[in-house]
């Protein structure tokens, strides 16, 4: 069996309210293999990206507070310091962000942005880092690089600087790629030529890639694992085609079912009660998903929910996935 390139265990990162810390990730733990897509889904507010910045290393030690463990070759990287973080950042994990206007320096060149980046992490003069940049954007498919390459962000469209960012993260073909969101505001279109660039990415590299999307199109598409979170935790994981097909957790289920089906157009598209809670007013013992199944009964819900393997490999959180059915089954009103 392969070593994983990354493993999380236990991971909790809490954010500075007033003079208390809420983790908005509770408890996290997962590894991730080479050659492996691992999709993380749920809805806005559940973690996702917290979680990957804390890999990342990108908190403010000041407003945040982690503990657990991030084991890649051999270091932990929360115990490390920000000089060894920043010689890991893009040479070892390579970050897509979700959005990459927001991402790219407004006063720097296409370029000059990714010559900054081998500029740090390699050795190549000038001429080879400018030679490296203009191969870079032909790989992501950036029409006359040299062009594109003189601009600004904002003389490019959403999906030209998408690909920028991806062009950003493998400069250094690091083996752990984290694709926050990567195709969060585009069209379908260029939505299927980034995906279809990362896994090209993938197969050239072998790298491992962290995928954070609330698209399941896009994860029954990509995944080869998958992991759902909620309220800062995972309440279900298994690989992806069992996870489509046997989903368990109310969440999961809640989720899937929200998908609009071809032959359901006369049915009502199926809501999910409520909304995932603040950091502050979250409860943190019981069930998190309980109050948006209210009619699932208390006693059906574990007091500290716990992952249970129900089949091999496939994990999910509290007992109350035996009992759940959707509020309109079962003669429930």
């Amino acid at each position: 069996m392969k070593k994983p390139l990354l493993e999380v265990k236990d991971l909790h990162t809490g954010f500075r309210i007033k003079d208390d810390y809420y983790d908005a990730v509770d408890g996290v733990s997962f590894a991730l293999n080479p050659d492996e897509v691992l999709a993380i889904v749920g809805e806005s507010g559940c973690g996702k990206s917290t979680l990957a910045t804390t890999i990342m290393g990108l908190h403010d030690p000041l407003y945040t507070k982690s503990s657990g463990q991030i084991l890649y070759d051999g270091m932990d990287l929360l115990t490390i310091d920000e000089d060894k973080y920043n010689q890991i950042r893009g040479n070892d994990i390579g970050m897509i962000f979700q959005d990459p206007l927001a991402s790219l320096n407004p006063l720097m060149r296409i370029e000059d942005q990714i010559k900054e980046v081998l500029s740090y992490h390699t050795n190549l003069n000038d001429e080879k880092r400018q030679i490296h940049a203009m191969e870079l954007l032909d790989e992501v498919g950036i029409p006359n690089p040299k062009r594109v390459g003189r601009q600004y962000p904002y003389e490019l469209s959403g999906g030209m600087r998408q690909r920028v960012i991806i062009a950003i993260a493998i400069a250094c073909k690091p083996p752990i790629i984290i694709a926050d969101e990567p195709t969060t505001a585009l069209d379908v279109t260029i939505q299927a030529q980034i995906l279809d660039l990362l896994q090209d990415i993938q197969k050239d590299v072998h790298s491992g890639i962290i995928l954070i999307t609330h698209d399941l199109g896009v994860v029954a598409e990509m995944a080869d694992r998958i992991a759902v979170m909620y309220a800062g935790q995972f309440v279900e994981s298994a690989n992806a085609e069992e996870l489509l097909d046997h989903p368990m957790h109310p969440y999961t289920r809640s989720l899937l079912n929200s998908i609009p089906q071809e032959d359901s157009y006369e049915n009502d598209l199926h809501v999910i009660q409520g909304t995932v809670p603040s950091l502050k007013n979250m409860k943190r013992d019981g069930c998190r998903f309980a109050p948006r199944i209210p009619w699932i009964l208390r006693q059906e819900h574990e007091e500290n929910p716990t992952l249970h393997e129900v089949t091999p490999e496939h994990y999910v959180r509290c007992t109350c996935y035996e009992h759940f059915h959707f509020q309109d089954e079962e003669g429930v009103v």
